[in-house]
């Protein structure tokens, strides 16, 4: 294939990563927009966005499952269509259930898009640049928490929040026809059965990706969360500023992204090990310094770089756990950031609501953080296998 066309194919699956992003984030700055409108608590319309992230965590697997041994392209089609369908369906939603409803309806395809798109992704490219074509396509999550989040919430609160999805399912089919004309036909059916499949996620080398991933996602959102309460209670920072350094964030996670997908390609259990060992230090860090304001907005963006560049090194682990059968491996995998955040957001929740302090967040995290280093030990050592996949020897 032409790098020009494989470079497309890359920017069309990123496009559809931003849509789905966008759509997972943007509707947090709008639920006091959806609450009133529909006349329902903002507590209430918090079940928008966690409805969401259970669907994703519990469905997707089920749906790659079945997908299986569909055509790859017409499949991404049809996903990235159906969500386009779940927002617009969101965009006309008269009330609260069916709002719920359409939400539920985009969240079934998200796993699935990630899993099949990261697998024709990681297909365009030669196996030492596996890990740079993971974090191209994931890169598309950075770009919507630092410009597509922020832009569909200033939409919302200007043209009312039913314009935000409108603009979301809009620009879902933008990117439709994106995948439409630039991902290759050749050799698009699913290569694998669901048995054989199946098979590889029952593996043990899969398992330690899986929990690996799960405890990454607790070590970061059990404090990124609540992350307003510690810079406001704790920094100090008003409430204005939050937004600014949620953007330094973000900028900093599309730096770590890029930075991973190299790492991941050149020392590919290393990185995970010293990316995990970088989040317990900057954690620790940021919790002895999180009372001066420069201390903080610096471990913000640092946080930031290290937690995204474990994406694409966890995904690679994944393909590279799963072998030659990586699209439910890697579904499974996706699911598991999700629980790994819905985990952390509880987590910090109940200890908030215990009446805890914010700096015990940070400290979780670490905890977290140095458990799934330790985590990683369980595999021993890798071997290469004809040059193509690492099998763990356990």
């Amino acid at each position: 294939m032409r790098s020009q066309q494989r470079y497309w194919s890359l920017v069309a699956l990123m496009a559809c990563v931003f849509a789905i992003g966008t759509a997972e984030y943007a509707v947090i700055g709008v639920l006091p927009d959806i609450a009133i409108d529909l006349r329902v608590s903002v507590g209430m319309t918090g079940l928008l966005v966690t409805g969401y992230a259970l669907t994703v965590a519990l469905a997707g697997p089920v749906v790659t499952a079945v997908t299986t041994r569909m055509p790859r392209k017409a499949l991404l089609i049809g996903l990235i269509a159906v969500f386009a369908a779940g927002n617009a369906l969101a965009a006309v939603a008269g009330s609260f259930g069916l709002l719920m409803i359409a939400r539920v309806l985009a969240a079934l395809v998200h796993s699935t898009f990630f899993a099949v798109g990261l697998v024709q992704a990681v297909s365009l490219v030669a196996e030492e640049r596996r890990g740079w074509a993971i974090a191209v396509v994931s890169a598309g999550l950075n770009l919507a928490t630092v410009f597509g989040a922020p832009l569909g919430t200033f939409i919302g609160h200007e043209f009312g929040w039913r314009v935000t999805f409108w603009s979301i399912a809009a620009l879902s089919l933008v990117a439709t026809g994106l995948v439409a004309v630039s991902v290759p036909t050749a050799a698009e059916v699913g290569t694998s059965s669901l048995r054989t499949e199946i098979k590889s996620l029952g593996s043990r080398a899969v398992f330690v990706v899986v929990a690996v991933t799960v405890l990454t996602q607790i070590a970061l959102f059990t404090p990124y969360t609540y992350i307003t309460t510690i810079l406001t209670d704790v920094s100090g920072f008003a409430a204005e500023a939050v937004a600014w350094l949620l953007m330094a964030f973000g900028v900093g996670g599309l730096v770590g992204n890029l930075v991973g997908g190299r790492l991941a390609d050149v020392a590919p259990w290393g990185s995970v090990r010293g990316l995990l060992a970088g989040m317990a230090v900057v954690l620790g860090v940021f919790g002895l310094a999180a009372e001066s304001r420069i201390a903080a907005g610096v471990g913000v963006f640092v946080l930031g770089v290290v937690s995204c560049a474990l994406i694409p090194a966890l995904q690679s682990r994944a393909f590279a756990a799963a072998a030659g059968a990586p699209t439910l491996t890697v579904a499974v995998n996706t699911s598991a950031f999700n629980l790994g955040n819905a985990g952390g957001a509880w987590i910090g929740g109940r200890v908030l609501d215990g009446g805890g302090s914010p700096h015990w967040l940070i400290w979780i995290g670490i905890a977290a953080a140095l458990i799934a280093l330790s985590t990683t030990a369980v595999r021993r050592t890798t071997v290469e296998v004809k040059g193509k996949i690492d099998v763990a020897v356990l």
